[in-house]
């Protein structure tokens, strides 16, 4: 049952983020509450040593800051911040965090582009009448929670939590 909670807590609460962002611009704090509260509760059930949980808030501490220091130099939005360093704590402070940060990078490249390039055309978008959200082609943020969901769906089979959780289930 608890392995099931693994498996569908983060994924759920990413995708909700990502849909989140981008039809609102906005990431719900329940969003990143839930993320870290989870993480707290499941981690002890699966046998996560004190000192492997202490390394969990080690790196979701470090992209705290960093995601602090983007945010007050107003490179990154509140929710962005908060939801990263929530996902960070189901990674921990190994090369797991560091594959998540990676596909968030290059995702986030990938998504800027995109709107970038959909914002160009906004005029010509509106004038057909294509469903497309009209914060994404007015707004002068990126949301950049679409990248930071699919980058920790993509590395979440590195988690340390799920691979726990997939042992425990064998």
């Amino acid at each position: 049952m608890l392995e099931a909670a693994v498996l569908f807590i983060f994924p759920l609460c990413m995708s909700i983020a990502a849909i989140s962002d981008l039809l609102t611009m906005t990431i719900p704090n329940r969003i990143s509450l839930a993320l870290a509260v989870s993480f707290f509760v499941l981690a002890p059930a699966f046998g996560l040593p004190l000192t492997e949980i202490a390394m969990h808030l080690a790196g979701a501490g470090a992209v705290f800051l960093a995601c602090f220091a983007l945010f007050a130099l107003n490179v990154m939005g509140g929710g962005d911040a908060k939801l990263l360093a929530a996902a960070a704590l189901w990674f921990g402070f190994d090369s797991s965090l560091v594959e998540f940060l990676v596909y968030i990078a290059f995702i986030g490249g990938v998504v800027t582009v995109l709107i970038v390039l959909l914002r160009s055309q906004s005029s010509t978008i509106m004038a057909i009448g294509l469903p497309v959200p009209g914060s994404l082609l007015v707004a002068k943020k990126i949301p950049y929670g679409i990248a930071i969901a699919i980058g920790g769906i993509l590395a979440f089979p590195s988690s340390p939590l799920l691979i726990a959780a997939t042992h425990a289930a064998l």
